[in-house]
């Protein structure tokens, strides 16, 4: 009995990794057009709908745990989307370590013009 419920375990486990693995890859060849993958669009959509207090930004630190990305993964990523005039970054003063990170307008403009297709994407995915 143990070894079949192990087996359907294993099975379900294998499904969603091929499910996840099907998404990015038709969020990625649906975002392409506009230099960006499944993880750029994430980051943006994440600060578009964040919403921090009046006066607070959205620190880096607070994007790892939403992410399936490292620290150094997330950071060079968000420096990608800086360098590419999507993303600001700045220094929290209360506590020198801590990087805020928002969008830009440029950076809200593209979100805006690329949800439709990454929501697109999952639907022919994930839906029903």
């Amino acid at each position: 009995m143990a070894a079949k419920t192990e087996a359907r375990l294993e099975e379900r486990w294998r499904e969603i990794l091929t499910v996840h693995a099907r998404t990015l890859g038709e969020i990625d060849r649906a975002l392409h057009p506009y230099g960006l993958g499944a993880s750029d669009f994430e980051v943006l959509d994440l600060l578009a709908t964040a919403t921090p207090r009046d006066g607070e930004q959205c620190r880096v630190q607070n994007l790892v745990g939403r992410l399936h990305l490292s620290q150094s993964a997330l950071s060079r990523l968000i420096a990608r989307l800086e360098k590419d005039g999507l993303v600001e970054r700045s220094l929290c003063l209360e506590d020198r370590r801590g990087v805020y990170v928002r969008l830009t307008g440029k950076g809200r403009a593209l979100h805006g013009e690329v949800l439709p297709l990454q929501r697109a994407a999952l639907a022919r995915t994930l839906g029903e």
